[in-house]
């Protein structure tokens, strides 16, 4: 059909994968994480108390104190392409294009921080994607992460009197292709170590304790994976939740306590990975391989190693193409 001269330019019709992670402040300064964290920390999907409750300590104490020392934690890591979190999901993102065919756009995005959620998602419709797969990178299923990235996109398709048509990616905790990459990547990095370990710990990001109890899946997804894990590598591993934070009972046991009494109990050699995370970030980089050193050395441990996230690794990005090929099937031949 040809179409009248004075028709909007139409572009061809595409579709999108959008890879979705946490967030990051712009840059490692007090005033940049301030932005951040006022951002974060204000999502309902992540501090589940009442905002006449929550506000006045968010804004009159948090957000006058923590981000200096956020920031000095950022700078610790951050790299010449900024916050590693943002370097590794724009590597991942770079590393799919083409992976499904000529005519799917693989973008990447971040929840909070830049680039922008909604900003990328009308950014993948203006290039043509009627179809848009958004695919939040945690293996295992939050309300805290993955249902908040979820309702922004969904936020986002309210604002457009065009919709595309949208689907989500779940939650791939006990999917055989992520076992089996963390596999090969823990393998492959052990065998890298000048020291053999008395003990490997699988340290997950943590939540409230009372998020169990209202019916999240998060801890029974993480014990999966480190129980599939585990019998994958043959391997016993010692399952534990970093990041607390405020005064609630959180899960446990705590990442940083476990490290403190290891060496007491005649262990003093080490490895640590972090199958929740599926890009090094802040909590990897600076939380676990930096202060979780300082605490175990300091408890009388003397070797001490993190082991680097799937990331753009090979055998990361070939999982990423199998899951996400998997839900794209129907829309492009080449899923």
């Amino acid at each position: 059909m040809i179409l009248p001269s004075d028709h909007p330019k139409v572009p061809p019709a595409r579709v999108g994968v959008l890879l979705v992670n946490l967030g990051t402040p712009d840059a490692p300064e007090a005033g940049a994480v301030r932005r951040y964290l006022a951002e974060f920390l204000s999502d309902p999907r992540v501090i589940e108390i009442p905002k006449l409750v929550w506000k006045p300590i968010l804004h009159g104490v948090i957000l006058r104190t923590r981000p200096a020392k956020s920031a000095h934690a950022y700078k610790q890591v951050w790299q010449e392409g900024g916050s590693p979190l943002a370097a590794i999901t724009r590597a991942q993102a770079e590393a799919l294009q083409g992976a499904f065919g000529p005519d799917v756009i693989v973008d990447h995005a971040m929840r909070y921080g830049r680039p922008a959620l909604g900003e990328r998602l009308h950014a993948l419709k203006e290039a043509g994607c009627e179809r848009i797969l958004i695919a939040p990178l945690y293996p295992q299923y939050c309300a805290a992460t993955t249902a908040t990235a979820n309702d922004a996109a969904f936020a986002e398709l309210a604002k457009m009197r065009w919709q595309p048509a949208l689907r989500t990616l779940p939650p791939y905790h006990d999917d055989p292709a992520h076992i089996a990459a963390l596999k090969e990547s823990i393998e492959a990095s052990l065998a890298a170590l000048d020291f053999e370990p008395q003990a490997v710990l699988a340290s997950f990001h943590g939540m409230p304790e009372r998020t169990l109890h209202l019916g999240d899946p998060y801890h029974c997804h993480c014990q999966k994976t480190a129980r599939l894990l585990s019998e994958a590598l043959g391997r016993e591993l010692i399952v534990t939740f970093q990041s607390r934070f405020g005064r609630a009972k959180w899960l446990e046991p705590a990442t940083d306590a476990v490290l403190a009494g290891l060496p007491g109990k005649g262990i003093t050699r080490i490895a640590l990975v972090a199958p929740g995370f599926s890009a090094d970030c802040v909590e990897t980089l600076e939380e676990l391989a930096i202060r979780g050193r300082e605490t175990f050395i300091a408890a009388g441990g003397t070797h001490f190693a993190v082991l680097p996230c799937l990331n753009a690794s090979n055998p990361g990005i070939l999982m990423l193409k199998k899951i996400l090929g998997r839900e794209l099937a129907g829309w492009t031949d080449a899923a």
